[in-house]
């Protein structure tokens, strides 16, 4: 298949350069060898306890956070020009290494441990009366974190924490519903650093549970040739088709995804096939871009393993594994149903083709060389569904992945590549640890001040004020006020949703939004696992969500394209992503697992989430069978926003006011006179 063979090398080659999460600053031989080795004893102490059993929370979570947090100012420079400049040792500069970022990193290990190594009888007693001691290696850590989060995620995520640490210490001069009595310093401290709740909270243990051991089996899988087959397999499902790249595109970016815990790992490495694929088919650099960030997006949300997501749900609604996914699967279904509605349109509209056979891979053949890379995501997803721990079935993926590595014969891994893939896996957990650390601060202020109800109360208030107001020129037997308020409350929490969420990691992202977003839902009576799901998609929106869209600018930077028009049109790519939300929550039997599951609630919603999604993609692209003129663009919009709307009545009147887009429609493409089709 032409230049559509997956190359390793040249994929984390792009990955380095796109990826500012995994780009580290030029080393030394031996520092190198230094960071790399801590990087593989890392994986090494997962991959262990993950098969032999787990230590105490504290001591687990605290041996994961030293290591990354040390790691992270070793490998990522005070400032942006340390990317550039060569490694050199002196006095001032260990190994190559600025003194400063020893002292921060030894500094960091030092204030982690502290607490894991305090005997718990004791850090008990400390709770709520901390030492001197406590009270300064607590601020290094915070510090030390803050710092470390900026130069590995970006500065989003610290100023975030920042504000909220601010709102806890002076809350007493904030204003209305704000106002709270204020913390000192010592007590928030004491609340971040010697409790669960904080830094050391369900963030970071998740991350060092469950999110470290999938991301390393993401990368055993693909360095097997899991990534490959998948490309295949999309290649020859969808290649043959009108615009055949952007369709594989899709597909294989949804398959490689869910096994990937980043959109922007995601983007860059099935990118560098179809973005150059895409564009050479005669797709625009800023669409063949979008498309590749979409649905490379699009993988965090596809079951079964959702970039981890999935487990981290399971931690916070309590819900069986296969609960969930089987919630996941119509949405994720929805998103890439609206990215290839779109993508088919733009292809008849320019007269694209589809692929040759020469272009296309032969399938039987991918299988008979690579049918051996299934084994370890097959016996992985039946232990999760068996009802094994997670870390367990990821830790059977990753000894399967290595012995497949090994064994198959037509591609046989060589033993060195397992400290490659170890040290590669240990890479992608730097910025993701401590961003969970991190947003440990966030629901540490959360959980000591109650700012995340009063949040929500803001929001509830505002939404039902705009409801109120808009309610005065919309006639009930519309849209009731109960309706309209629920309507203002998700499109505002939505909001807030895609602001938080703007540069953050995916499980970063999804933690924060169940902290600050979800409260707001859960006022109006949503069920949580529809609460979840809403404020879950609407944080990874950040992605392709200009002005900060990590997945998009990355594909555009692939593509040499425009990176603000990239986004833009990723986003209306993703509309998918925005519009179905919006259907589970007034239609929740979209999820198929809700308490008021009925057949014909869930065929009312898909059937006209289907069509609605269609006619949108028609109208966003200009082309349906034929060209569509303007009035027709607009008028079938409309029906799009009523045929998505999960009620019969405006499902049918959405319908009848497409009638005329589609007669004319039909007219135009068979050729025939426009009052004869009528």
């Amino acid at each position: 298949m032409a230049g559509m063979e997956l190359n390793e090398e040249e994929a984390r080659r792009l990955e380095e350069k796109f990826d500012p999460e995994i780009r580290f600053r030029p080393l030394t031989p031996f520092a190198n060898w230094i960071v790399g080795s801590a990087l593989v004893a890392l994986s090494l102490f997962h991959y262990y306890t993950a098969g032999f059993g787990l230590l105490s929370e504290m001591v687990h979570r605290g041996i994961h956070l030293a290591f990354v947090t040390a790691l992270v100012f070793l490998v990522f420079p005070i400032f942006k020009r340390g990317y550039e400049q060569p490694a050199a040792s002196s006095l001032l500069r260990p190994l190559g290494i600025p003194f400063y970022d020893w002292i921060l990193a030894v500094g960091a290990v030092v204030a982690v441990l502290h607490v894991p190594l305090i005997p718990l009888s004791e850090l008990a007693f400390r709770v709520g009366n901390p030492t001197q001691t406590d009270v300064i290696l607590g601020g290094v850590l915070i510090v030390c974190l803050l710092e470390a989060v900026r130069r590995s995620v970006g500065w989003p995520l610290p100023v975030i924490a920042i504000l909220f640490m601010a709102y806890a210490l002076y809350g007493q001069h904030m204003p209305g519903i704000l106002v709270h009595p204020g913390a000192s310093v010592s007590n928030l401290v004491n609340h971040l650093y010697l409790t669960t709740q904080g830094i050391y909270g369900i963030a970071l243990g998740v991350v060092a549970t469950y999110v470290f051991h999938f991301v390393l089996f993401g990368v055993c899988a693909t360095r097997i040739g899991l990534g490959q087959l998948f490309l295949d397999c999309a290649a020859w499902v969808a290649g043959r088709f009108a615009g055949g790249p952007a369709k594989i595109s899709i597909f294989g970016s949804g398959l490689f995804g869910m096994i990937s815990g980043s959109s922007v790992a995601n983007t860059v490495t099935v990118g560098s096939l179809t973005i150059p694929a895409m564009i050479r088919m005669g797709y625009r650099r800023e669409f063949a871009a979008a498309v590749e960030a979409t649905s490379s997006t699009g993988g965090q949300i596809t079951p079964p393993i959702m970039g981890a997501a999935a487990f981290l749900m399971i931690e916070f609604l309590g819900l069986p594994y296969t609960t969930i996914i089987l919630a996941a699967i119509v949405p994720a279904f929805m998103h890439f149903f609206g990215v290839f509605m779109q993508v088919h349109f733009e292809a008849k509209k320019q007269g694209m083709r589809g692929m040759t056979r020469e272009e296309m891979p032969d399938l039987k053949a991918a299988f008979a060389r690579d049918w051996p890379t299934v084994i370890p995501l097959v016996v992985l997803v039946w232990m999760l569904i068996a009802g094994y721990t997670p870390y367990l079935a990821a830790f059977w993926g990753i000894t399967l992945c290595v012995a497949v590595g090994l064994l198959n014969p037509r591609r046989r891994m060589k033993p060195i590549e397992i400290f490659d893939i170890l040290r590669d896996g240990a890479k992608y957990a730097l910025a993701v640890g401590v961003a969970a650390a991190t947003v440990g601060i966030v629901v540490g202020v959360v959980t000591l001040t109650g700012v995340g109800f009063k949040i929500s109360f803001i929001v509830t208030s505002t939404a039902n004020d705009i409801a109120m107001a808009v309610g005065t020129f919309v006639p009930q037997w519309l849209l009731a006020p109960a309706t309209l308020s629920l309507l203002f409350t998700l499109i505002l929490t939505g909001i807030v949703c895609i602001l938080m969420g703007c540069g953050i990691p995916t499980t970063a992202n999804y933690i924060i939004m169940v902290t600050i977003a979800a409260p707001t839902l859960g006022l109006l009576g949503i069920e949580p696992i529809v609460a979840h799901f809403f404020v879950f998609y609407y944080g990874v929106l950040a992605d392709i969500t200009p002005p900060v869209a990590l997945a998009a600018y990355a594909a555009a930077g692939m593509a040499a394209a425009d990176p603000f028009r990239t986004g833009n049109i990723a986003f209306r790519l993703g509309m998918g992503k925005v519009l179905v939300p919006f259907v589970f929550v007034f239609s929740p039997a979209l999820l198929l697992v809700t308490q008021d599951f009925t057949w014909s609630a869930f065929l009312t919603a898909f059937i006209g989430t289907i069509i609605g999604i269609t006619f949108l993609s028609a109208a966003f692209a200009g082309w349906m069978l034929t060209h569509m003129a303007a009035w027709e663009r607009a008028l079938i919009a409309v029906s799009a926003m009523l045929l998505v709307a999960p009620e019969i009545y405006s499902s049918v009147a959405g319908f009848v006011l497409a009638l005329p887009v589609l007669l004319r429609q039909y007219a135009a493409w068979r050729g025939l006179p426009e009052s004869t089709a009528a």
